[in-house]
């Protein structure tokens, strides 16, 4: 079983360690549910890596077990076992069998005994007579819609601890925030420090449009113009991103009054900068054609170290165009468990709004390279005029948004944060693009030189 497992995982989109050899080393069933076939089992599966990085992570598998082959299924097939308390087995992933994800729904409901803890939030009732549908796009979790009710995601990767996408959605609810889905509740094993926290149910915003393709649109509907600016055509993105701004900054001001806030101190603010300097130097191994950016970007990351009084708090803390949800009612914000790749511990710690800041104006930025882009060699003409529309498109949309969410100029000092959270973003992009589309490392390139530029 364990290898079959292992297997599966390895090829799971949402698996985070591609790669890296592993090896299923624990399972651990975290509990069952079921009301005739098939029965939900949900377990909890260490993966050991077998190189020289090492470690432990822990991930969640919803397994669907039939006692006969459900050919519906096949697509979701992850084998044929003798299961300790089930006997022979035939064993599918859950989040695409519908019987088995209105099992989980329904216990939201129910509430049924056990060491699971399915939690609610007052207020809403759930529409059991619907069907849930899967979202295939998703890369590091599974998340599925009940109708037009409710959006259940399941995390995979899971770390003991609160996990701050709930506990966030959870204050937010609350507070009434109109600037994040509402949560309705989350599903949960142990407690204290032990406690795992496995899925969240939430508002399903079924009208909604993804941030980053309306960005992509408001680019692809410039080009199309030719001449026009970008304030002239009528795909003008300029109102979207003053109403983002604002969006953004109510959503930092509630959580500024929910959770904690404090002053970093000077040793707090050199560390900052230690710890960007140590991404640089990472991410040159890289990405070599950092090395000629190298002594400017530590030049910006060091004027960091003499600014006083920067307020930190809970943040998004991986904010981008394609965090947000455009609604009729306005703008949403979405994924609140920062990048998934860090640990949790660094995940929940307090940062600078500004970092949140950082991450939509790079997306500003990223979204006319992209369309750009795509246009490529086969069609050379006009392509001067493309770059010129995408740095005016970029610059419009970046002092848009960010004049509507600080509602005045920056101060020096905020100037300053904000260009080494770009910057240190950038980098980042540099070392995504080098792994997965070597042929955009050009993109945040560019931007670094604008950054060390000014």
């Amino acid at each position: 079983m364990k290898e079959t497992l292992q297997q599966f995982v390895g090829q799971a989109r949402w698996f985070g360690g591609k790669g890296r050899p592993f090896t299923v080393t624990r399972t651990r069933r975290l509990g069952t549910l079921d009301d005739g076939e098939p029965t939900l089992a949900l377990e909890l599966l260490t993966l050991s890596y077998d190189d020289a990085e090492g470690g432990e992570d822990l991930y969640q598998l919803p397994l669907a077990h039939y006692p006969e082959p459900q050919d519906h299924l096949q697509h979701a097939f992850v084998g044929t076992w003798v299961d300790a308390d089930l006997g022979s087995t035939h064993v599918y992933d859950a989040v695409h069998d519908r019987t088995a994800m209105g099992f989980l729904y329904a216990a939201f409901d129910d509430r049924p005994p056990g060491d699971l803890h399915f939690e609610r939030i007052a207020g809403h009732e759930l529409d059991l007579s619907t069907h849930s549908t899967l979202f295939s796009g998703e890369q590091s979790n599974s998340s599925v819609a009940f109708g037009e009710d409710a959006l259940l995601k399941l995390f995979r990767r899971i770390t003991p601890g609160r996990n701050p996408d709930i506990s966030v959605h959870d204050v937010l609810t609350r507070a009434g925030s109109d600037h994040v889905a509402a949560l309705y509740g989350w599903l949960e094993i142990g407690t204290g420090d032990d406690v795992l926290q496995l899925a969240m149910l939430q508002q399903f915003l079924r009208t909604a449009s993804d941030g980053w393709e309306l960005a992509l649109a408001s680019v692809r509907n410039l080009f199309a113009e030719g001449d026009l600016h970008a304030d002239e055509v009528g795909g003008d993105f300029a109102g979207e991103a003053a109403r983002l701004g604002v969006a953004l900054r109510e959503t930092h001001e509630s959580l500024a009054e929910h959770f904690p806030r404090r002053t970093r101190d000077a040793a707090e603010q050199t560390e900052l900068a230690t710890l960007m300097h140590a991404r640089l130097d990472a991410a040159v191994r890289i990405v070599p054609e950092l090395a000629d950016h190298s002594k400017q970007l530590k030049e910006v990351f060091d004027r960091v170290t003499g600014l006083t009084g920067v307020t930190i708090q809970q943040v998004h803390a991986d904010l981008h165009l394609g965090q947000t949800l455009r609604t009729v009612k306005g703008w949403k914000i979405v994924d609140f468990e920062g990048e998934p790749a860090k640990p949790l511990a660094e995940r929940v710690l307090p940062d600078s709004p500004w970092r949140d800041v950082a991450g939509i104006l790079r997306s500003f930025d990223y979204a006319p390279r992209v369309v750009e882009r795509t246009y490529g060699d086969s069609e050379p003409l006009g392509a001067d005029q493309r770059a010129f529309r995408a740095k005016e498109w970029s610059k419009r949309n970046r002092s848009v948004f960010l004049e509507a969410y600080a509602g005045r100029p920056l101060t020096s000092d905020e100037d300053t944060l904000l260009a080494a959270y770009v910057a240190d973003k950038a980098v980042y992009e540099a070392v995504y693009e080098a792994r997965n589309r070597p042929s955009w490392v050009t993109i945040p390139l560019e931007a670094i030189a604008e950054v060390v530029a000014t």
